[in-house]
C-alpha cells in the first residue's frame, strides 16, 4: 500500500519541535512531501533542515500534492484553511485551537462531514500516558458518577513573548485560548463530555500591562497587550456536574503547575501526577501507577499515529472534532461572560 503524503502549513515551532520529528518516526506510513509558509525563507529553512523535497508557494499547490496537511497557523486561519483543504478532498490534522469561535469551528466541522474527510484537532493532551490512564480509570467506573472537577493551568511569569501569542486579531485571545484549552478539553474528554449549560467567567490582564515586569519566556509590549493572561471560571453542565477552571500566564505564585481532579461518588483522581483516591476494605486508599516519562515527538508519534490510523479508515479519531467544537463553544462562553459581566447560558 503506497504512503500517506502529508504536507505542512506554518512552520514555526510547534511544526519543527513536534510535528514534523513525529512525521520522521512514522516513515514507514507517511511521506512528508512538502511544507509552506507565508515566510517563504523560514519555509526553505525548514525544509532545507528536514529534507523535505517541496516548497510550495501557496496553500493551493501545496493541497495538491497531499492526501493529509498538518495546519500549524495563527488561529486566525485555521478555519479557512481547513476548509479549503477539506473541500479540495485532503485530510486535516489542525493544531489547537479548533477556530476563533464556534462559528469558524462548525463550518470546518460540516466540511469535514460533507467531503468525507479526517478532521484532527491537536489536543495531545489525550495522548499523554497520564491522560489515558486517567480515561482507562473512569471508563472502568473507579470513579463511579462524577461530581466536581477541578482545573488549574497556572505558569509564572511565562507569558510567551516571541510569534503572535499575544496578538488578539491573529490570535482571538492569550492564555486561555492557547494553554487553558489543552486543559479544558482534556477534563470534558475524562468527564465523558457532558452537555454545559451555563458558564460564567472573568479574565484578567493587569500583571501584563504594567511596565517593566519581569517575564520569563521573552519580550513584549506592555501598552499593546490586549488579550488575557489570567482567567477563572465556573462551568455548570446538564447532569449537575460542575467544573472550576483557572488557567494563567502570568500568575504571582510559587510555582508553575498543571492539575486536573475529578471527584465522584467512589472515588477521584488526579491526573498530573497520576493518582487515584478511594475508600475500601475500612480504610483511605491512594493508588499510583508506574508511568513511563515521555518526550515532546513521543506524544506527537502517538497523536499523528491515530491521525494517520483515521484517514486510512483503521481507527477512531482520539479527539472527536465535535468534542473540540465545544471546547471552543465554552470558551466564547467564558469570553462573553467576563464582558458582560453576567453568566452565559448555553445550549449545548
Amino acid at each position: 500500500m503506497s504512503k500517506l503524503k502529508i504536507g505542512v502549513i506554518g512552520t514555526g515551532g510547534i511544526a519543527i519541535q513536534r510535528h514534523i520529528p513525529a512525521l520522521r518516526s512514522l516513515e514507514d506510513k507517511v511521506e512528508l512531501v512538502a511544507v509552506q509558509d507565508v515566510n517563504k525563507e523560514r519555509a526553505e529553512e525548514v525544509a532545507g533542515r528536514f529534507a523535505i523535497p517541496e516548497v510550495c508557494e501557496s496553500p493551493d499547490e501545496l493541497f495538491g500534492l497531499v492526501d493529509a496537511v498538518i495546519i500549524c497557523t495563527p488561529n486566525k486561519f485555521h478555519e479557512n484553511l481547513s476548509v479549503h483543504a477539506l473541500n479540495k478532498g485532503v485530510h486535516v490534522l489542525c493544531e489547537k485551537p479548533m477556530a476563533m469561535n464556534a462559528v469558524e469551528a462548525s463550518s470546518m466541522l460540516e466540511a469535514s462531514e460533507k467531503n468525507g474527510r479526517t478532521l484532527a484537532i491537536a489536543y495531545h493532551y489525550r495522548h499523554m500516558e497520564e491522560g489515558r490512564m486517567a480515561k482507562k480509570v473512569t471508563e472502568a467506573g473507579e470513579v463511579g458518577k462524577p461530581l466536581v472537577a477541578r482545573v488549574q493551568a497556572m505558569r509564572r511569569r511565562k507569558v510567551p513573548g516571541w510569534g503572535v501569542f499575544t496578538n488578539k486579531e491573529l490570535q482571538g485571545g492569550g492564555s486561555l485560548i492557547d494553554f487553558g484549552c489543552h486543559l479544558l478539553d482534556l477534563s470534558l474528554w475524562l468527564l465523558g463530555n457532558p452537555k454545559p449549560v451555563e458558564v460564567s467567567a472573568q479574565t484578567y490582564n493587569d500583571l501584563s500591562r504594567i511596565p517593566g515586569q519581569v517575564n520569563d519566556w521573552g519580550t513584549f509590549d506592555h501598552e499593546t497587550f490586549e488579550v488575557d493572561d489570567h482567567v477563572t471560571s465556573y462551568i455548570r453542565f446538564e447532569n449537575g456536574l460542575s467544573l472550576q477552571f483557572e488557567c494563567s500566564w502570568a500568575a504571582n505564585i510559587k510555582e508553575d503547575h498543571t492539575t486536573v481532579t475529578l471527584s465522584g461518588v467512589d472515588g477521584g483522581l488526579s491526573v498530573f501526577p497520576f493518582e487515584l483516591y478511594q475508600t475500601k476494605h475500612g480504610a483511605v486508599w491512594d493508588a499510583s501507577p508506574v508511568l513511563k516519562d515521555e518526550e515532546e515527538v513521543e506524544i506527537g508519534v502517538k497523536q499523528l499515529s491515530n491521525f494517520i490510523g483515521s484517514c486510512l479508515g483503521e481507527e477512531e479519531l482520539v479527539v472527536d472534532p465535535a468534542e473540540a467544537l465545544r471546547v471552543t463553544a465554552i470558551i466564547d462562553a467564558m469570553y462573553e461572560s467576563s464582558q458582560s459581566g453576567r453568566a452565559v447560558r448555553l445550549d449545548g
